[in-house]
């Protein structure tokens, strides 16, 4: 007698539960919502020297009384903004006159395209018309120039150690020079020198 037992696979078919609906998540328990808060408040506690990366020279706090040398030629130091600063205008204290200054172009000749970097805000307690790239080794005067406007800004290049691919951090001031949302994360060409 044959004992010889087969065993057929079963069809394959699709694993469908509750009749083909999602589930919904699962609500977040007292403990990982605790978690959660927590997190948000030690982030939120952390001060802007402490975010500031060490290679990011003259980066003063807000609380700094003394206001912000500049390399570019004639552009008197803006002073930093007060520590109750929360809105655009508060933070940009630089005057009519530095705006004028900084978006002159008349003597934009003698200056060298370092490359073309993607620009984001920078710290806007940090005073002044600045630029933290990697595309310099060492602080120095230059201009940025959003090709697409034609818009430009004079402003000190301050050195990033980070790759040159890395982007360009730029002051509030010269965001707003630029005439550029200060969301965008815009293209902008980068010079060095330039006459006095």
């Amino acid at each position: 007698m044959n004992t010889e037992h087969r065993i057929a696979p079963a069809p394959l078919r699709p694993i469908v539960a509750n009749g083909g609906l999602s589930r919904p998540a699962p609500a977040l328990g007292r403990r990982s919502a605790l978690l959660m808060a927590a997190t948000a408040l030690t982030l939120a506690a952390c001060t802007d020297a402490q975010m500031t990366p060490k290679s990011a020279p003259g980066t003063p706090a807000a609380a700094d009384a003394t206001p912000a040398t500049s390399l570019v030629p004639n552009a008197p130091a803006a002073p930093p903004p007060s520590a109750g600063a929360t809105t655009v205008e508060q933070f940009d204290t630089t005057s009519a006159e530095e705006r004028a200054a900084a978006t002159d172009t008349s003597s934009a000749g003698g200056e060298k395209l370092l490359g073309t970097s993607i620009g984001s805000l920078g710290s806007p307690t940090d005073p002044g018309f600045w630029a933290v790239t990697p595309l310099v080794k060492s602080a120095t005067q230059g201009r940025l120039v959003h090709a697409p406007s034609g818009a430009s800004v004079k402003v000190e290049l301050r050195p990033m150690d980070a790759e040159p691919g890395a982007g360009t951090q730029i002051s509030l001031p010269a965001f707003r020079a630029l005439g550029l949302p200060l969301t965008d994360l815009p293209e902008l060409e980068v010079y060095s020198g330039g006459a006095a």
